[in-house]
């Protein structure tokens, strides 16, 4: 079986490394042997380790390696949208099989790929894209089939993860924590698309995609980054017996007029300590997965990196060999449900609200008496006072998102309050 690998950067030349190391055992599962038959790259002659290839392999031209007829398989490890659209999308309506571990491509245009493998008849595998060398979006893709999947909540992304973990240790505040992980190097030079949630939003579309059996995009993902969480929200969490997690959330329930919808958001909250989420560290994945009869799921590992990302591409290239192999395909892509995605204004939530206020009489009932007009319930209130000022926290009962903003908009245009520190919601059992 002839392979193209496009890219050859940390997981490329892991994959390659793998190839190598693991030859004869691959071979014995496939029943036939893996070839790499060329390996694009963006510069020649670039310094690429001990990698066990000769350097007529190499190519700049991508796109012309892709529509060579001797090959079987393209692996595309180089991410963005273009040219890797182009690429796949020639692949498959060619008839090649695919694998990708292109999260960002797959969440903003994967349909297109999808139709793109319709028509060429070919495989199309991403195992990749989501939680590095954690098993999971086969077990959504097939293992779960035959259940219902109400709903997927998972850390998804390391780098935010040992933010948040060093942060709830250490008592440090974000800016020391991402420090930390930039020295350590799990924070890149630019940690945008880690810190503001756009690498976990691409992948809770992907899941949602699965799990639901609809087509759900980046766009589709309500969207809040973790670089609002201070010490003062860890230290709160930590009084209510929680922690601050940036969480992935996808969920099965009733829309607006009733009828059945999916939400699937990303953004920091709070969650007890007694949730199996909670006890995830470092720069470790989880996704906990709820289906009706199959019950509480956990999938845990490490969710990047060179190495563990290179397995779960070898995994799906030996199922793509073997499918070639014996002249079947794998599963076709699911989207017979079509489900509509709730706008984050109608998900429902509970709440963690912090408001410095005036320390006098009738603080208290003004407060709730905003929360009642917005038609918003409160669970919990905790009150302490210091001189002039005093500080609530008040915990709410689960309120759609849009009666949230409604009341925190109130709040702020009241005189007895002087600023709302925080809000941040609350997932799990508190």
């Amino acid at each position: 079986m002839r392979l193209a690998l496009l890219g050859c950067g940390t997981v490329g030349s892991e994959v390659v490394r793998l190839l190598h190391h693991q030859a004869a055992d691959l071979t014995a599962r496939i029943g036939a042997p893996l070839e790499i038959v060329g390996i694009a790259v963006r510069r020649l002659g670039r310094a690429r380790g001990d990698l066990p290839v000769p350097a007529g392999l190499f190519t700049t031209d991508a796109l012309g390696l892709v529509k060579r007829d001797d090959v079987d398989v393209v692996v595309e490890v180089v991410g963005g949208i273009e040219p890797a659209r182009t690429w796949l999308v020639e692949a498959l309506r060619g008839g090649k099989s695919v694998v990708t571990a292109n999260k960002a491509l797959l969440a903003e245009d994967g349909p297109s790929l999808h139709d793109a493998a319709a028509e060429g008849n070919a495989d199309l595998y991403y195992e990749a894209s989501v939680a590095g060398a954690i098993p999971l979006l086969r077990p959504l893709r097939e293992s779960l089939h035959g259940d219902r999947v109400t709903r997927v909540t998972g850390i998804v992304n390391g780098t935010t993860n040992f933010i948040l973990s060093s942060m709830d240790a250490t008592g440090a505040g974000f800016s020391e924590a991402l420090e930390e992980a930039t020295e350590l190097g799990y924070a890149e030079a630019d940690p945008t698309a880690d810190v503001e949630g756009f690498d976990a939003a691409a992948k809770a579309a992907i899941l949602a995609s699965l799990a639901f059996h609809t087509r759900v995009t980046a766009e589709d993902v309500f969207r809040e980054g973790m670089t609002g969480v201070t010490a003062g929200d860890m230290a709160s969490a930590k009084e209510m017996g929680c922690t601050i997690k940036l969480l992935c959330i996808a969920e099965r329930g009733p829309g607006e007029t009733g009828a059945e919808s999916v939400s699937v958001r990303v953004h920091p909250a709070m969650i007890p300590r007694s949730h199996p989420l909670a006890s995830v560290g470092d720069a470790f994945n989880a996704v906990f997965v709820e289906a009706e009869a199959a019950g509480q799921l956990m999938f845990y590992g490490r969710g990047a990196g060179g190495t563990p990302t290179a397995s779960a591409v070898l995994g799906d290239i030996v199922a793509a060999a073997r499918n070639r192999l014996s002249g079947t395909r794998a599963p076709s892509e699911s989207n017979y449900a079509h489900l509509p995605v709730r706008p984050i204004g109608a998900a429902v939530t509970r709440y963690h609200i912090n408001l410095d206020v005036d320390d006098k009489p009738g603080v208290l009932a003004a407060v709730a008496g905003v929360f009642a007009r917005h038609e918003v319930s409160i669970a919990t209130v905790r009150q302490s006072g210091r001189e002039e000022d005093a500080k609530l926290v008040i915990v709410t009962h689960g309120a759609p998102d849009a009666n949230l903003a409604a009341t925190v908009d109130s709040l702020s245009q009241l005189d007895i309050v002087r600023s709302i520190a925080s809000v941040l919601r609350v997932e799990g059992g508190v």
